[in-house]
């Protein structure tokens, strides 16, 4: 695989000590990572995001019909129904080699990679489709790869899998899943800070003698776009510093009603949409300053431990609760699809040139079972954005019965829009005709 090495601009960043701040897409600058514009130069790169949902959907809810603004949308997608028009839903889509083993982990660990998974306890997958794009895009931006969770991997074996297949779908190489970072602030710290670490100052302060300079170079409509940029950087630390004083523990809701353990200093939210909600902004502001191209989001695991007091379920953990099939099942499920819907709507809001942030991506949402009873004959697969303009949405595409319904294939599909072209991967050597 050709890497292209391109250097990044050093105008496209603002910097101050101990901090490097990728800029949103600039008229006044208008070429991405080059010093010397060329003519037919300026287009926006192409982000890809995968946001994984696990134990499947509602077995009566999860579907689509019709087509743009007459397209209809069932109870766990309706969150998207302000988006519907950039929204492919994908039916019958499916993992061949999901097929073979125990349920959960042999289920999801090749979600993303469509490769054989050893058993035993062994650890062997494939390189997933986000991290072949991200090593094909590294040297272009500051970050290959953002890879963000909100529950703690499973160290156990299941069905004779191992359960690190059920806490991961990125994958660095056949035997490492790439590490999830579950605390906001690192993740955050990550995108600005040349040492990821405890923040000892804010962001935005370290870089605003830089940040005034720059102001004085562009256009109006410019400084209009860095102001509401770096508004929403302050926006981001607000709320990073609000969820460190609340003193909540990290990650996922416990079993205990109290803690038996010292309060984490990093302060993750203990409820989890306030932690799903915060990674969601990251993540958007990742991608609107250029500084990743590349994110998954693991809203959980499969096999979850997740409750959920703020929908007043927290009564049965998430993987029981998928079983049940019913009204609180779909609570939870449309908990999960508003993240979507938010990050939709707030990239949608973004402008690039003539397109949004929202045209210029690929946002997957999908789980490795269509239900919480374990069936992946085929899969719950939606995708949000336009690829670049190069896609047409607002449809619906059924893939049972045809030949070629691999999610292998989609991902050729999708890689094509990130400039990466290969012959094959996974299980799969054809792309989807219709995306």
């Amino acid at each position: 695989m050709n890497t292209p090495k391109q250097p990044l601009s050093r105008r496209m960043f603002l910097r101050g000590a101990g901090v490097t701040m990728a800029l949103p897409w600039l008229e006044s600058a208008p070429v991405w990572g080059d010093e010397k514009p060329k003519k037919g130069a300026s287009e926006p790169p192409v982000r890809f995001a995968c946001l994984f949902a696990g134990n499947g959907f509602h077995s009566r809810e999860w579907w689509a019909k019709g087509e743009g603004a007459q397209m209809e949308l069932g109870k766990v997608l309706e969150p998207l129904h302000p988006v519907r028009e950039k929204m492919l839903f994908l039916r019958g889509l499916y993992n061949e080699e999901a097929l073979i083993g125990g349920i959960h982990s042999c289920q999801t660990g090749n979600l993303l990679t469509g490769a054989h998974l050893a058993p035993g306890g062994e650890i062997r997958s494939g390189i997933s489709c986000d991290q072949m794009i991200a090593e094909r895009s590294k040297g272009q931006t500051k970050v290959p790869s953002l890879v963000l969770g909100t529950e703690q991997s499973i160290a156990a074996i299941h069905k004779n899998y191992s359960m690190i297949y059920s806490s991961h779908i990125s994958w660095s190489s056949p035997t490492t899943p790439t590490p999830l970072e579950l605390y906001p602030a690192l993740a955050f710290d990550r995108l600005f800070r040349e040492e990821v670490g405890k923040a000892d100052k804010s962001v935005l302060d370290a870089v605003q003698d830089d940040a005034a300079d720059y102001r004085r170079k562009i256009g109006s409509a410019d400084k209009q776009r860095l102001d509401e940029y770096l508004a929403s950087v302050r926006e981001v630390e607000r709320q990073l510093e609000q969820a460190g004083k609340a003193g909540r523990l990290q990650g996922w809701r416990p079993t205990l009603s109290k803690p038996n353990m010292p309060r984490p200093a990093d302060g993750i939210p203990q409820d989890i949409d306030q932690h799903m909600r915060l990674m969601c902004d990251i993540m958007v502001l990742a991608f609107q300053t250029d500084t990743t191209r590349v994110c998954t989001l693991k809203l959980n695991n499969d096999h979850s431990s997740l409750r959920f007091p703020n929908l007043g379920v927290d009564y049965m953990i998430h993987h029981l609760l998928s079983h049940t099939d019913g009204d609180d099942w779909l609570k939870v499920n449309r908990l999960f699809t508003q993240q979507v819907a938010y990050i939709a709507n707030k990239m949608d809001r973004i402008q690039e040139g003539e397109r949004t942030l929202l045209d210029n991506s690929m946002i997957l949402f999908c789980s490795s079972m269509m239900t919480g009873n374990h069936n992946n004959d085929q899969l719950p697969v939606i995708m949000v954005g336009r690829g670049g303009g190069t896609i047409k949405t607002g449809r619906v595409l059924d893939y049972l019965g045809k030949p070629n319904r691999r999610m292998c294939s989609l991902y050729l599909s999708l890689m094509d829009r990130t400039g990466l072209h290969l012959d094959h991967f996974g299980d799969s050597k054809e792309r989807l005709a219709e995306i």
